[in-house]
Order: structure tokens, then C-alpha cells, then sequence
């Protein structure tokens, strides 16, 4: 993972965030992190909806019955 990381002084910081009083006259280090991909992944294969392809196979009615108690409880529910 790339990631940036420099000194300081907490006066040229400030300019870019909020700093608490006692590290404003300070050297202070900075490092920063990436949070999140800015660019999305390329999705291998075409996306497909329900009911946009014929051959799938219909859902039995058990499936929209709900789960065992046994189930439930070894999700958390």
C-alpha cells in the first residue's frame, strides 16, 4: 500500500486541519493513508439481473419460508 509520510511544523499543518493548541507550535508528523479506492474495480463479466435471463431456474416457494429456529440462532437471530 502507497502512503505519504513527512514532518511538519503544526502552523503549516493547521492551514489544512484543525490542531489542537499544544501541537500548533510543533514539529509534528504527518501520514497519510489511502481510505478507499477512488476508482472502482472493472467487474469481470456482464452483470445480470433477475428475470433478464430466461434460463435460470425459478425459485421453489421453500425459499421465501423461514429458516429454522436451529438456523436463526447460529446467525445471531
Amino acid at each position: 500500500m502507497a502512503y505519504v509520510r513527512k514532518t511538519v511544523s503544526g502552523a503549516e499543518l493547521n492551514n489544512f486541519i484543525h490542531l489542537p493548541l499544544s501541537l500548533r507550535n510543533r514539529r509534528v508528523e504527518v501520514i497519510v493513508l489511502p481510505a478507499e479506492n477512488a476508482v472502482p474495480e472493472k467487474q469481470t463479466g456482464k452483470v445480470c439481473r433477475i428475470g433478464c435471463c430466461p434460463n435460470l431456474p425459478e425459485l421453489p416457494d421453500s425459499f421465501f419460508e423461514p429458516l429454522p429456529e436451529e438456523d436463526l440462532k447460529a446467525w445471531g437471530l
